[in-house]
């Protein structure tokens, strides 16, 4: 199934003449080696991918294969997930709206599995969800989804057979549509996510999908930090950032420090200019998506974590008593004999190198937090990552901000206290 030498030929130079004339294309870079200019300004999913297609008599093809991947969450801490193509979560779906998308999967796993596309308009038949819409799709089958994108947004798919067990594996991936007539000022970096929440026992490498509230994994785009990448941008970049929500129970309010931003659009469609307002924090419910929008105006390295505190942590001790305040040096030794865990909240473990915890905890296990930065650890985990606004266009992860002089917050002097009147 190729399309003809003539037709290739014509949807390249219809890419390029199209591209070319948008404000921010750049090259996209097409399964079949050649380039050509999008006519949008191609996502970036952090940790991710976006899934390749080809074009065959002006469709465009791509092909999902559901099969066990070893998916490692961040140094040291592995598991055996279910992915699409290799990769948890499966590669980021982008197309443009108008277009027609034929959509071929594979199922390689030893279980039944079928696709829903979360949130686009598709004939009943197409829906994927297993002996309502379709029957099931067997190990070893290839079914075809063929359907014309109706609506531009930001959206999902996922597996809707045994979908508890099926999602809580990791089969899932983002759905990014580009308006055919976009309005409004373009952006410069478009980012995408997928937030998503795991049970992973310490010392096992299965991800548990009976677990209904108790889950010790929170991942952007299957990553926890330290192993996020971060949001690299130069300053006065127009920044868009889509943030797509399939964990089992839980709603996450995505903060962003150093920058307030408007929220453009939810999986339903734009949100009206007039009824817009200034955020920090934009909570993205379970089963939605949300779309922000923002100037990146202040140069630094800023956080971008959910607010829910135990969702910056990793494989949480709650079985650990607590001990602020106390001084358990005598019976540290004794009790970390008894129980392993207690290695990851042993006394001083918040000051701490990220190299010293990860030694101290079980096999295939994390501490709950902990990654290197330049001033010490950073005392976070699961659902954190770091956005660095550099003056000038930024190479590689821009490496750490310097701040100018006298823009650093820093031990106070005798003097300063003595002319302030603040007691030592």
């Amino acid at each position: 199934m190729t399309s003809t030498r003539r037709e290739f030929l014509q949807n390249s130079a219809f890419a390029l003449t199209v591209g070319s004339a948008l404000p921010g294309a750049r090259p996209e870079t097409h399964s079949s080696g050649v380039v050509a200019a999008a006519p949008f300004r191609p996502v970036v999913t952090p940790n991710g991918a976006t899934a390749p297609h080809r074009i065959v008599d002006g469709v465009k093809v791509f092909h999902l294969v559901a099969e066990e991947v070893r998916h490692t969450f961040a140094p040291g801490l592995d598991a055996f997930c279910w992915g699409y193509n290799g990769k948890v979560h499966g590669p980021t779906l982008e197309a443009v709206e108008g277009d027609k998308v034929r959509i071929y999967v594979t199922n390689r796993l030893e279980t039944a599995t079928t696709v829903h596309w979360h949130g686009l308009y598709v004939p009943s038949g197409m829906d994927g969800v297993g002996g309502l819409s379709q029957r099931s799709i067997e190990p070893g089958e290839t079914f075809l989804y063929e359907f014309t994108l109706r609506h531009h947004g930001t959206f999902m798919y996922h597996s809707h057979h045994d979908e508890m067990t099926q999602m809580a594996m990791g089969l899932m991936g983002m759905i990014v549509v580009h308006p055919k007539s976009p309005s409004g000022p373009p952006v410069d970096r478009d980012f995408v996510y997928m937030l998503s929440e795991w049970r992973v026992i310490p010392g096992t490498r299965r991800p548990d999908p009976n677990e209904m509230t108790d889950f010790n994994v929170l991942t952007l785009n299957g990553k926890i930090f330290p192993a996020t990448d971060p949001l690299v941008v130069r300053r006065g970049d127009r920044v868009r950032i889509r943030f797509g929500n399939l964990s089992a129970m839980d709603h996450h309010p995505i903060h962003l420090h150093g920058h307030s931003f408007t929220i453009t659009a939810t999986d339903g469609g734009d949100i009206p200019e007039s009824a817009r307002w200034p955020e920090t924090t934009v909570l993205v419910p379970t089963g939605s998506t949300r779309t922000i929008e923002f100037v990146a105006t202040e140069p630094g390295d800023w956080a971008m974590h959910c607010h829910m505190t135990h969702h910056v942590m990793t494989q949480m001790g709650h079985g650990i008593p607590n001990i602020i305040g106390l001084d358990p040096s005598l019976i540290d030794e004794k009790l970390t004999n008894a129980v392993p865990e207690y290695a990851a909240m042993a006394q001083g473990a918040m000051n701490e190198s990220a190299q010293d915890l990860a030694s101290e905890t079980p096999p295939n296990s994390l501490p709950m937090v902990g990654g290197n930065g330049p001033y010490g650890t950073i005392t976070m985990s699961g659902m954190f990552t770091i956005m660095k606004v550099r003056e000038t266009e930024p190479s590689g992860d821009g490496g750490w901000y310097a701040p100018p002089a006298g823009t650093l917050a820093r031990p106070a002097t005798e003097a300063e206290l003595s002319r302030d009147g603040i007691p030592k």
